[in-house]
This record gives C-alpha cells, structure tokens and sequence, in this order.
C-alpha cells in the first residue's frame, strides 16, 4: 500500500455483494498488519435495493471512522455512480462496470470502466462472483496487496467448496487491468 490512508467506497444494489468485497479488502488489511475500518448501509430490501460498505485502510491508527471524501469509489449501478461521485476526494479514482455512463464533471483520466458484470457472468460462469472479480481488479489497479494476501482474504469469506471459482473470479477481476493502466492509478493514488 503506497499511501499511509485510503478511504474507499463501494456502492451497487443488494445482491451484487459491494458489502463483502468492502469486508475482503479489510481482511486484507488485517492479514497485512494495517489498521482497518468497515461499515455497510443499505436499504431494507434484501435483494435489489441500494448498498453501500466503506473501508479505510491505514498505516496508522485510525481515529474517525467515517468515510467523507472517498480516495476510491467501486460503482455498480448507474444510480451509485450518480450518487456517490458528487462527494469524491480530489484525486479519487473510480472504478465502474462499463455498462454505465459517467456523469459529467468526473475526471476521466481517473476513471477504471471495466466489464465487471460481464466477466462474471460470461467469463466466470456464475453473475453472483462479480464482487470477487472487482476485489481483482481493484487490487490489480492500486496495487493494495500481495496476491497470497487477497486470496487467503477472500477464502476466510466464502462458502466451503467455491474456493476454486471464486480464485477464477479473482484472476479474471485483475487481468481486466492492463499492466501500464496499473501504473498509472497506482502513481495516483499513491
């Protein structure tokens, strides 16, 4: 992890898991000796409805555990997109399936469109593995974590016996990061 804080966001509807990539990304933390904070909202629909997790990430302690001005943002839906760029942290990067449409005043060179949704389903094989594959990619673009880190992460959060899908969905989420896009958001962020 390049800077001493990162304070991220990932927003999408109920189903689409933004809440356990968040959870991921934090165990990632922990394993790798930063200092951690998560926290989700969402509606009360159980599928569908808008979701929302945070994670900071830290070097140091941390002593306000709210995110404000997001140094990342993950958007799913069209309506998180909307919503959440409106309060970025100057620099941000943003990271969005490329199913959406940016809405204008956002710095396009700090944007990441990927075919998230896509790759899941036609790549992975299954729609569900999508916030596995964005844990991929973030981590491919902003160089968050070791690999063995990330994989040990997301095996503490998955169901017995889908170990091998979701390490597909992983390898699908960061080849969909060329190596020099790579570079340059780290360099961003960092």
């Amino acid at each position: 992890m390049g800077k001493k804080r990162y304070e991220m966001r990932f927003a999408g509807s109920g189903g689409q898991g933004v809440i356990l990539a968040s959870v991921i990304l934090a165990e990632a933390a922990v394993i790798s000796g930063l200092y951690t904070v998560q926290s989700q909202a969402y509606g009360p629909e159980a599928r569908g409805g808008v979701s929302k997790a945070e994670t900071i990430l830290s070097s140091e302690k941390i002593w306000y555990s709210k995110v404000t001005h997001p140094d990342f943002l993950l958007a799913l839906t069209q309506a998180s997109l909307d919503a959440y760029t409106k309060t970025l942290a100057d620099g941000a990067v943003v990271m969005m399936d490329d199913s959406l449409t940016l809405p204008k005043g956002v710095d396009r060179s700090r944007v990441i469109s990927i075919p998230i949704l896509r790759a899941a389903k036609e790549e992975v094989g299954k729609a569900f593995t999508a916030n596995i594959v964005a844990v991929g990619a973030i981590n491919a673009a902003l160089r968050l974590f070791k690999d063995d880190i990330l994989l040990e992460a997301v095996r503490r959060h998955i169901p017995a016996g889908t170990e091998e899908i979701n390490k597909k969905a992983l390898d699908i989420g960061a080849a969909l990061i060329p190596q020099e896009q790579a570079d340059v958001f780290a360099q961003k962020l960092g």
